[in-house]
């Protein structure tokens, strides 16, 4: 949580913006993340040759002799008719070129272009990031998901991220533990990853180191992380993967992820339901990941040429909704586990693709959870019905636990204003956790559990209206007759009013 200080820059920052003709919201944050990137690099080459100086070591530069003029501490001085050309034409191609301890910044910078045509606003931009706290890493987190929150009240070209809180719940049922590896095959911004490091702080700060700060009125507690000591190189340099068909996406994911102190994010560009996917990708893609969390893009049908055959293999249709289910099995090693959004459809369509899929979920895999969320859940951008499934890679499915959430702390309109007294995540999350042991398995109630062949009876039916049981209050209504003499009395009544009424005209 920013302070209002910090807000009130941002928000000036994002003004300037528009005032300045670059409206659209994506590229407000992507023009925004190249610079905040130009000024950590210089971040980055002045902590390295203070270390060198100390050391007597040799680094590896970002900047040689003859590109100096490219650091942010040398621009920024510079007068604005003077910088934009030089960061248009050689600071951004220089971008490309960069590599840092594993990560392949070039990879994320591909086709990176300066939007800004006015020098006044170039100048303007620089000078407000030079006053971003980007070096403190508590701090610079905050910024760039406030940043990204401008997404949410937006809700540009269609895409829309998912809430914060659903996507918590969901990092929270997993439990990811610092040892595996987590991906997102379409990870958007990386929100996902991004509270999937929130959690990791979280589970692994010992209470007394738990620092409670006041921000605006608001207690906020900052975790250390101090039980991940060991843990370290592998949380920031090989945890998180991220794949997205979409350039700009790529490029704020991997910002996100590096301000949110992962060092080398493997972001990758790639459509992964596609047929060059796994071949192209730089680590095995099959059976390689230990947890998966996901809300792809359900955008329809793709052409059959297109679909990575090893997919068609498991179901064979062209809708995404499923391909990026058997995709995430796929990449899931045995034993992985996923918790991934799909549409309602997905549970109870009616084509032999979709029952070949949830046939697969039960039969050759652990279904472990369906839980329904409400439809308002996406508004202001899409109203469409959709469910959490909860699945394991390999095992046995028993009994499924089904979860009717109902409210989730927002009013389900368009406003989706806040309503804390209004919220089932708390409970569902406490339910997940109790389901080995919880005995009582009422239909009636918004959680219960259904047995593997009841779902088999079923055709495969996993739509949680085919299993919860709704009472019925009868509704006693008067005999027709009584209705109607009732009726015809009201009306003798109104005659002899009008008549009276005549009478006194008259």
């Amino acid at each position: 949580m920013l302070n209002q200080e910090l807000q009130s820059k941002i928000d000036k920052l994002w003004e300037e913006f528009w005032t300045g003709g670059i409206t659209n919201p994506l590229s407000v944050i992507e023009q925004i993340s190249f610079l905040m990137f130009a000024r950590l690099l210089d971040i980055k080459e002045t902590r390295n040759e203070k270390q060198a100086k100390r050391t007597k070591k040799l680094f590896k530069r970002i900047f040689d002799d003859k590109e100096q003029d490219l650091r942010w501490s040398q621009f920024q001085h510079m007068p604005p008719g003077e910088m934009l050309p030089l960061v248009r034409d050689r600071v951004f191609p220089h971008f490309k070129t960069v590599a840092l301890e594993g990560a392949t910044f070039g990879e994320y910078m591909k086709g990176a272009q300066l939007l800004i045509q006015k020098p006044s606003l170039l100048d303007s931009a620089v000078s407000m990031i030079n006053d971003l706290p980007l070096t403190k890493g508590d701090t610079k987190g905050d910024l760039y998901e406030y940043l990204l929150g401008k997404l949410t009240t937006a809700g540009i070209n269609g895409q829309f991220r998912t809430p914060r809180h659903i996507i918590r719940k969901m990092v929270e049922i997993l439990a990811p533990k610092p040892t595996e590896m987590v991906a997102d095959p379409a990870c958007g911004t990386a929100g996902f990853l991004v509270e999937t490091m929130h959690y990791l702080l979280r589970e692994n700060t010992s209470p007394e180191l738990i620092e409670t700060i006041t921000v605006e009125g608001e207690e906020q507690n900052l975790y250390p992380g101090d039980q991940l000591e060991g843990q370290w190189d592998h949380i920031r340099n090989d945890m998180f993967h991220g794949f997205d068909f979409d350039i700009t996406m790529l490029r704020i994911s991997a910002m996100n992820l590096l301000l949110h102190g992962i060092d080398a994010p493997d972001i990758h560009y790639q459509d992964t339901l596609s047929n060059n996917f796994p071949d192209n990708f730089p680590t095995p893609s099959e059976d390689f990941f230990d947890v998966i969390l996901a809300n792809p893009p359900f955008k329809g049908s793709l052409d059959y040429e297109d679909v990575h055959p090893s997919l068609l293999s498991k179901v064979k249709t062209k809708k995404t909704e499923l391909l990026f289910v058997a995709l995430i099995l796929k990449m899931l090693k045995l034993g992985g586990r996923s918790a991934t959004i799909v549409p309602d459809g997905v549970l109870f369509g009616s084509t032999n693709a979709h029952k070949a899929l949830r046939k697969m979920l039960v039969d050759d895999n652990q279904l472990e959870a369906v839980i329904s969320l409400p439809s308002g859940v996406f508004k202001p951008y899409a109203g469409v019905s959709t469910a959490i499934i909860v699945f394991t890679k390999g095992g046995k499915t028993d009994k499924v636990f089904y979860y009717d959430v109902q409210a989730d702390g927002f009013s389900l309109d368009d406003k989706r204003e806040p309503q804390p007294d209004k919220d089932d995540l708390a409970d569902l999350l406490l339910r997940w956790q109790r389901r080995d042991t919880t005995k009582d398995n009422d239909r009636l109630q918004k959680f219960f559990f259904v047995p593997a062949d009841e779902i088999r009876t079923n055709n495969y039916d996993l739509s949680i209206n085919r299993y919860k049981e709704v009472v019925y209050q009868e509704n006693v209504y008067d005999p027709p007759e009584d209705i109607l003499d009732r009726m015809v009395s009201l009306e003798k009544d109104i005659m002899e009013d009008m008549e009276e009424l005549r009478g006194m005209l008259g």
